[in-house]
């Protein structure tokens, strides 16, 4: 498993032992983290998942009437260092 989707997998780990469900995504360039917030969430536990996604490369929170809060980390996967990482016409 690469880097990003080890470290994807223990933030869902983190998140799930804190009571979140988590659910793990495969991207071109990201791997993703994402959990439904219940309402009754304390601040503690808010405390413990900031603490958690910040080991992500980025994170947020998505909310709306309609289907609550879903929060979600994304980790980068790494760039190849070999071949034509650019593209025709890439310099370096």
């Amino acid at each position: 498993m690469p880097a990003s989707g080890v470290t994807a997998a223990a933030i869902a780990a983190r998140l799930s032992a804190i009571g979140l469900s988590a659910r793990l995504e495969e991207h071109t360039r990201f791997t993703t983290v994402e959990a439904e917030v219940p309402d009754t969430l304390s601040a503690e536990s808010w405390r413990e998942v900031l603490d958690v996604v910040a080991e992500a490369d980025r994170f947020g929170l998505v909310a709306t009437s309609l289907n609550g809060r879903t929060l979600w980390a994304a980790v980068r996967k790494a760039v190849p260092t070999t071949g034509d990482v650019g593209g025709p016409g890439y310099q370096r």
